[in-house]
């Protein structure tokens, strides 16, 4: 385990606070920036040009992409994968166990959470182990997600609930299902499911 200068060496081209430590055994991409108080454990994979706010844990055994922004006091436990272009809100929470007990190990019973490209998690938001995030969904701040999140939906609540459609640029979309921003239209394929129609 290394910290701040010594631990900018291994890795060319990554800013890391001196406050901040790094484990064996991780890959951290050029342009990525790590900020105070963070641990990256061991077995932990880190994108190009990605943000790690203040007091975040990675690992071990996580995959974050390219380009992903990850706010204050937010933990990636084993399992978690972030694909490219994903925002992690502040103090948002993973899970990694269904039903923790603090006098039984349930360590071979993680339950692996994909957040797909694009996606963006809300600030205090919970995402229970086991489930998908889909691609350029948005769980709003506070929302438990329980289940599956499918592409480009707006989930809130507890447990969250989709309440609407997103668009790839973080809009919601009208029931004409056009981005009011780019304009990029946008069509329904089956019942709670959309996709870009150009």
């Amino acid at each position: 385990m290394s910290g701040g200068s010594a631990a900018e060496s291994r890795f060319p081209n990554v800013r890391i606070h001196e406050s901040s430590y790094v484990d064996e055994r991780v890959v951290i991409g050029e342009g990525t920036r790590i900020w105070h108080f963070c641990h990256v454990l061991g077995d932990v994979s880190i994108g190009r040009h990605c943000s790690i706010g203040q007091n975040v844990m990675i690992g071990p055994h996580v995959t974050v992409g390219d380009n992903c922004k990850i706010q204050n006091n937010v933990s990636l436990y084993e399992g978690v994968t972030l694909e490219d272009d994903v925002f992690c809100g502040p103090s948002c929470v993973f899970t990694n166990v269904i039903n923790p007990r603090s006098a039984i190990s349930r360590k071979t019973e993680f339950r692996p959470t994909l957040v797909k490209r694009g996606a963006t998690i809300g600030a205090n938001a919970t995402i229970l182990c086991g489930h998908t995030v889909g691609s350029y969904a948005f769980v709003a701040a506070g929302a438990v997600v329980t289940k599956d999140v499918p592409d480009f939906a707006l989930v809130a609540g507890v447990p969250a609930r989709r309440i609407g459609w997103m668009s790839h640029h973080g809009e919601r979309l009208g029931p004409d299902l056009i981005c009011p921003v780019t304009k990029r239209r946008y069509r329904e394929v089956a019942p709670n499911r959309i996709e870009a129609a150009d």
